[in-house]
């Protein structure tokens, strides 16, 4: 027989391990509360950053706060993660490292994917010479049509709008858009000869988006270009994920104001003044992953004075070939070049 001291204890024994559960119980019932609600508000902040970034960068805010500055950075990092993975995959893929499935998704892809989006820089009162680059290579209507799906070259002028927005000017391009439908009209730019740096980097993040491109180009609108020459040129650099070419020149930096080619910023390039190597402004071509760069991060790249060394100033710090080929000089026409002015 068991003592009455015996059973108190055993009594108090199971109250206590009754206790203990139900406080281990609680704890866990605590903690899973907890950290439910802090995955809630990690996915609701994350959303409330998306949707800040759209309504800071969609209402084209010229001043944010702090807070909202350092929220689009993040949101930005991320977009640069996933480009980088982007172009490690493009490596990959031209090393071998891909499934044969993944390859045979890959060629037909590529049956589709443009070879080249060329921009041609043009401005209000240079009807002629889109005439003269119409007629002389780019061509019209069906011929436009033919040389985007036989040569996969892509071809459109590129013009912003008017300081008057909706006035005879933008009305005069509306109009020949309306006949041509050769344009490509970027609706955030105002066109000025100042403006033509964000004018290019406007250009090359609207046409990553809009085209999945090899290559992407900017030339000046009285250029001619060699089509044929052009995308020979380009293939054999397909293996390239990362490629800047064009006619590479640097130059002196002017500091005098009043001067043609003054830079506001010269102080910045040394004490010689002295350009970095960057390709001439009447026409370079960059890869498709350059392009994708410039749109992820359009919001923070740095403009200089003018367009040619302002995009040649984008890729300096990044693990990009510069290759400098004298056919994309096109100061003159000769056989076998690429471009000429016309």
């Amino acid at each position: 027989m068991h003592s009455k001291g015996s059973n108190n204890r055993l009594s108090r024994m199971v109250t206590r391990s009754w206790i203990s559960n139900l406080m281990l119980s609680m704890f866990a019932a605590f903690a899973t509360i907890y950290v439910a609600g802090r995955l809630w508000q990690d996915s609701q902040s994350r959303v409330y950053l998306i949707k800040e970034l759209d309504r800071i960068t969609g209402q084209g805010q010229s001043a944010i706060s702090v807070d909202d500055t350092l929220k689009i950075i993040g949101c930005r990092e991320q977009h640069k993660k996933l480009s980088a993975l982007e172009m490690e995959l493009t490596l990959a893929r031209q090393e071998g490292f891909v499934s044969k499935h993944s390859t045979e998704t890959t060629r037909n892809q590529s049956k589709k994917r443009p070879l080249l989006v060329i921009g041609v820089f043009t401005a209000f009162g240079h009807k002629n010479n889109r005439d003269a680059i119409r007629n002389a290579w780019m061509g019209t209507g069906k011929a436009l049509k033919k040389m985007e799906d036989d040569k996969g070259v892509v071809a459109r002028f590129v013009i912003g709008k008017s300081s008057n927005r909706g006035d005879n000017l933008d009305r005069g391009i509306d109009t020949e858009n309306s006949q041509s439908n050769d344009f490509l009209l970027l609706e955030d730019h105002v066109e000025a000869p100042e403006e033509t740096p964000k004018k290019a980097k406007l250009f090359f993040a609207y046409a990553a988006e809009k085209w999945d491109a090899e290559f992407y180009a900017k030339v000046k609108d009285d250029i001619y270009v060699n089509i044929d020459a052009l995308a020979a040129a380009l293939v054999a650099h397909l293996d390239k994920p990362r490629i800047y070419i064009g006619c590479m020149k640097s130059g002196e930096v002017f500091s005098e104001h009043g001067h043609k080619w003054y830079e506001p910023d010269w102080w910045k390039f040394g004490d010689k003044k002295s350009y970095f190597r960057h390709a001439s402004g009447e026409m370079y071509v960059i890869s498709q992953a350059l392009a994708k760069f410039i749109s992820i991060n359009r919001y923070i790249l740095r403009t200089y004075a003018h367009d040619d060394v302002t995009s040649g100033s984008w890729f300096i710090g990044l693990d990009v070939k510069h290759v400098d080929d004298s056919k994309f000089c096109c100061s003159s026409w000769s056989s076998g070049a690429i471009c000429g002015g016309v």
